[in-house]
């Protein structure tokens, strides 16, 4: 069934042109993700999807009586308390028997007082009061822009776990490029006023987008997109990326054949080491305390030259004061930090530094250093900006037009432009879109130093760190081998069952789930037997595909032989397709 229609949508603001004669259309259970730089359209477009914003021309249609659920980046919030906001006027034994509530209210509001009253709560605690009040509805579509923000890693990982478990149709805005892939089936591209569309999650479109351009470049110009780079990267990175059909696996690999890894780790640490010694940051027996609240003990850690740190932890857990000890802005309540003679530190907080807004971006850059050497790169301050999203005139653009996303952009530039030897991170990715973030891994990858990210965007994190370190709450800090994934398994083993606010009863009716059927045995093993059938068709139509190619090169002055072969070719294309159709199928079914 479909819900909406674009049909023919144009919107601007003065000459920007967001919106040129799209069309496009949501069908029932659709999950979709939108991506463009910022400013690209992509509230834009979910506003219109919505029906919150009247295009200038073209029709939005809605199916009859169509139920959307909109978490837009600017909602107002009543005067009221958190529990009348989010659950409305419920009464309590609906809304605690209520299974969906239920989950809702542990994932996002675990812990929280219902009677506390909204004006006294943070912007990102009323997002995510927003956030549970939307999705204790039911809706046909679900419309999220920018939904992690705020979010830690667990309740990242709730969101999507939450959000599969739903039937609506979704549409969300984000750069939280792990949440893309673990939630949507479908992505869709807002550039220069068109909407690309590109079947699968990130990964998919990511591995799409190369072959396009594959096919529109030559292979040393295609070399240096970026695209390819990040592409090596998932197809090298952790295990779960991979879990993608044999055929496009193998269209990867042939993509990626000659790329090389996305750091020579080797020699990056040996560079630091010139530029670092042997001593960067030393932490000796320190006791780190907020308030009355004791966050490390006796903590004895060393970050050396070259090391990548990811930093994780639950909110409140000392991740940002900890970089602060780190980076010399406050002293340990016991014990003592030694940094080596040659450190030179930069930390992004998650502040905005304030700067003149009648300044111009190439100003404030300019005043810090005309030319940075990255790796054995040598950039100007004009081509820094050019990569961080700020082309032609937008250097020029005073400060205080700018975007909290550009203000923040231009913040971590001016930082990388100080040359620092050693980095501490806190959240670097707020309000950068995926192409900005592309870039920033691009330059990091070769950046010779010691590095230390406080991020809960996961796919960062895994993309530029080697190691992940966590606090856990018992006053130390961790190593976890196994990553993103080791911590989020070893929180769900030491939660405390995370109570529903204010209903501490607990019974069977707690642990219900609305899973869907599960196969037997017999059926997996005949999906997968169809699976690995459809693969050896698919392998031979492969093969098929190269001879005719190569047939067609040969025939190319006889215009019938080579009609003939061509018809032949269109015909196995479509059979393909069908084919990789039916495999998707199959392993939806077995959960592959």
């Amino acid at each position: 069934m479909n819900l909406v229609n674009l049909q023919d949508v144009s919107l601007a603001y003065g000459p920007l042109v967001l919106l040129d004669s799209v069309s496009l259309g949501i069908d029932e259970g659709e999950r979709i993700g939108i991506v463009s730089r910022n400013g690209g359209g992509k509230s834009t477009l979910v506003s219109v999807i919505a029906g919150r914003l009247p295009p200038d021309s073209g029709r939005v249609v809605h199916s009859r009586g169509l139920r959307v659920g909109f978490l837009h980046q600017q909602d107002s919030f009543p005067d009221t308390t958190v529990g009348r906001f989010v659950l409305g006027e419920r009464a309590e034994h609906e809304w605690a028997g209520d299974a969906r509530v239920r989950d809702v209210l542990r994932g996002l509001l675990s812990g929280w007082d219902l009677n506390t009253h909204m004006a006294r709560l943070s912007g990102g605690e009323r997002r995510r009061a927003g956030l549970a009040r939307m999705l204790i509805d039911t809706h046909d579509l679900i419309v999220l822009d920018e939904p992690t923000n705020h979010l830690d890693i667990e309740g990242i990982a709730w969101l999507a776990e939450h959000v599969n478990g739903r039937r609506e149709a979704v549409a969300v805005v984000t750069h939280d490029r792990w949440f893309l892939d673990a939630v949507t089936h479908r992505t869709w591209e807002v550039v220069d006023g068109r909407v690309e569309r590109y079947e699968g999650g990130y990964a998919a479109y990511v591995l799409a987008k190369a072959e396009r351009q594959r096919l529109a470049q030559a292979a040393e110009e295609r070399r240096q997109n970026l695209v390819r780079k990040e592409l090596a990267w998932l197809r090298r990175g952790p295990p779960a990326r991979t879990s993608k059909p044999k055929f496009r696996i193998d269209a990867a690999n042939a993509l990626i054949a000659d790329e090389p890894p996305v750091r020579d780790t080797v020699e990056l640490v040996r560079f630091a080491s010139s530029r670092l010694g042997k001593t960067v940051i030393d932490v000796k027996d320190v006791t780190l305390r907020a308030g009355d609240t004791t966050l490390l003990e006796h903590l004895t850690w060393q970050l050396g030259p070259g090391d990548r740190i990811g930093l994780v932890g639950v909110n409140g857990s000392g991740k940002t004061t900890l970089l602060r000890l780190l980076a010399k802005e406050r002293g340990p309540d016991a014990g003592h930090v030694r940094h080596g003679k040659t450190v030179n530190l930069g930390h992004l907080s998650q502040n905005l530094t304030e700067l003149d807004p009648e300044a111009r971006p190439l100003q404030a850059v300019t005043e810090i250093r005309q030319h940075v050497t990255i790796g054995r790169k040598e950039h100007s301050a004009s081509q820094m900006l050019e990569r961080f999203g700020f082309r032609g005139e937008r250097q020029w653009t005073p400060i205080g037009d700018l975007s909290g996303g550009e203000r923040r952009r231009l913040q971590l530039l001016r930082l990388l432009m100080t040359e620092p030897n050693v980095l501490l991170l806190d959240e670097p990715t707020n309000d950068l879109d995926i192409e900005t973030l592309t870039e920033l891994e691009d330059l990091l990858d070769g950046w010779p130093g010691s590095l230390v990210v406080v991020s809960h965007d996961r796919y960062f994190l895994e993309r530029i760190c080697d190691r992940v370190f966590a606090l856990l709450g018992d006053r130390t800090l961790r190593h976890l081998p196994g990553g993103v994934d080791e911590y989020l398994r070893r929180r769900a083993e030491t939660a405390d069952g995370g109570e529903v606010p204010q209903d501490r009863s607990r019974t069977d009716a707690d642990e219900a789930r609305q899973d869907a059927p599960r196969l037997s045995a017999a059926e997996r093993r005949a999906a997968q037997k169809e699976m690995q059938r459809i693969e050896r068709r698919i392998d031979r139509i492969s093969a098929r595909e190269t001879e005719l190619h190569a047939l067609m090169a040969e025939a190319a002055d006889d215009y019938t032989r080579l009609a003939e072969l061509d018809a032949e070719l269109k015909t196995l294309t479509a059979e393909k397709a069908e084919l990789e159709d039916a495999w998707l199928a199959e392993a939806e079914k077995t959960g592959d």
